[in-house]
């Protein structure tokens, strides 16, 4: 019986052992199923989120919101990017549909800008300062008509009008905005100090000046502000006195005519080895209207009408 007893106290021993080791198991087990569970959420907390697993941290931007007027000018009309310029305009104004300065541009981009200036023109050979606005303002009457002139040149790019550059400017617009250009010339380039000659008398209507009374007029401006040491501006309104009229007689400081007329011939010269003979012809047209003895122009016209007339023989 002993014998027995001690055999079934041994198994029992046995039996116990075994399931603490069971136990102990399934313990190891749950401590690991946690352990991987813990490490996991470690792991997504440093592990980079894929794009677009955080739509709402950023809310998408309003679509209905068209872009504003003068974000559609900088970025696509300015830049040459009519088509897509275009685009914004008619979804700006399919939400602002009374606005009169969308309405405005919309009509310059699309419309044929010589039916709207007018197809008969002169040369103007771009100044110091001068941009699309800036001579849609002085011939024009109107800055904000600057792409209707960029559009009339053929330009690609309003924002970029080279010195030297010689453009198109519609006649029938210089007399119409003859009066704005009298009066806006005060604000655009003069000074309040500008000493005014009796030419530019309030009295006298500037819509009555003949072209010879206006040459005259701006010919003296030009003096005046020489004298003040604002050559620039001086260079500036002579050349307006000359395109006006360029057989004006000439007043005033004779080297300031002369500077004007080789800076002219200097940029004629540009235009020629860049093989532009038309505009550099016509700057040495526009020299000798001035000046018939003038020399170099003479010269050097007569190379660009010979090379003209060989390249079209090509």
């Amino acid at each position: 019986m002993s014998l027995i007893a001690a055999i079934r106290s041994k198994l029992t021993v046995a039996r116990c052992a075994t399931h603490a080791l069971c136990l102990i198991a399934v313990l190891g087990m749950a401590g690991c199923s946690q352990v991987g569970a813990l490490k996991s959420k470690v792991s997504n907390a440093f592990s980079p989120k894929p794009a677009g697993a955080d739509v709402q941290a950023s809310p998408a931007p309003d679509s209905d919101q068209p872009l504003s007027l003068s974000a559609i000018t900088n970025t696509y009309l300015l830049q040459g990017r009519y088509v897509e310029g275009e685009q914004h305009l008619r979804t700006y104004l399919a939400k602002y549909p009374n606005d009169r300065a969308a309405q405005n541009m919309l009509r310059q981009l699309t419309a044929d800008p010589k039916a709207m200036l007018g197809s008969a023109s002169r040369s103007y050979v771009v100044q110091p300062g001068d941009s699309y606005s800036t001579l849609a303002a002085r011939y024009l009457g109107d800055s904000n008509q600057f792409l209707a002139l960029a559009r009339y040149n053929g330009s690609t790019n309003p924002s970029t009008l080279r010195v030297g550059e010689v453009v198109r400017l519609p006649r029938m617009a210089s007399r119409g905005a003859a009066s704005n250009s009298t009066s806006t010339h005060g604000n655009a380039k003069e000074t309040p100090t500008i000493v005014v000659t009796p030419a530019t008398s309030q009295d006298a209507s500037p819509s009555d000046e003949s072209p010879a009374m206006k040459a005259q007029r701006l010919q003296a401006e030009s003096t005046a502000l020489l004298q003040q040491g604002k050559k620039d501006q001086a260079l500036t309104r002579l050349d307006e006195a000359l395109t006006v009229d360029p057989h004006v007689k000439p007043a005033g400081d004779p080297a300031l005519r002369a500077q004007l007329l080789s800076s002219y011939h200097e940029r004629a010269v540009v235009l020629y080895r860049d093989q532009k003979l038309d505009q550099a012809i016509a700057l040495w047209d526009r020299i000798l209207a001035v000046d018939p003895s003038y020399e170099p122009a003479v010269i050097y016209r007569a190379r660009a009408i010979e090379l003209q007339r060989r390249l079209n023989q090509i």
